[in-house]
């Protein structure tokens, strides 16, 4: 990444974001970036199912963690990255529906300490359903080896 781009947090976002291989592997995209605001969205596939055929806990999990992170790297500097020490999940309703939408919003920023939520929707013929919420805390990581924003 090229040096100008380090100080714009939405180019970073979406250069980390790439370089995310579960992300990748489940077929998420980044769909909305904004300061302390970051959606990601999935496609239904049978592949993340468990065995009643709704999505799985762990990609819902995934899903909403990648979100909530990224939402936290939205308000730091440059220079530092993000890590989760700790989430909470609770899965509200079974995941049917076409495609899911995982919304991750700081809560609380800090210099050490974030605090983020995050919703899970499930979206199809119907009304769009709440099937998960996170609360997440982030710790912001400075000077250490491998972990440069």
């Amino acid at each position: 990444m090229a040096e100008e781009d380090r100080d714009d947090f939405r180019q970073r976002i979406r250069w980390n974001f790439e370089r995310q291989a579960a992300m990748t592997t489940i077929g998420a995209e980044l769909t909305r970036v904004e300061h302390g605001v970051v959606e990601v969205e999935l496609p239904f596939d049978l592949r993340l199912t468990q065995h009643h055929g709704i999505l799985h806990a762990g990609i819902i999990s995934a899903a909403l963690d990648t979100a909530c992170g990224f939402a936290a790297y939205s308000v730091i500097d440059p220079d530092a990255s993000i890590l989760t020490i700790e989430f909470k999940v609770n899965l509200m309703s079974p995941g049917r529906g076409d495609r899911f939408l995982f919304r991750g919003e700081v809560t609380k920023p800090g210099s050490t300490i974030i605090v983020a939520d995050g919703r899970g929707y499930a979206i199809g013929d119907g009304p769009v359903k709440l099937i998960a919420s996170m609360t997440s805390t982030m710790m912001v990581v400075r000077d250490r080896e491998g972990f440069k924003g």
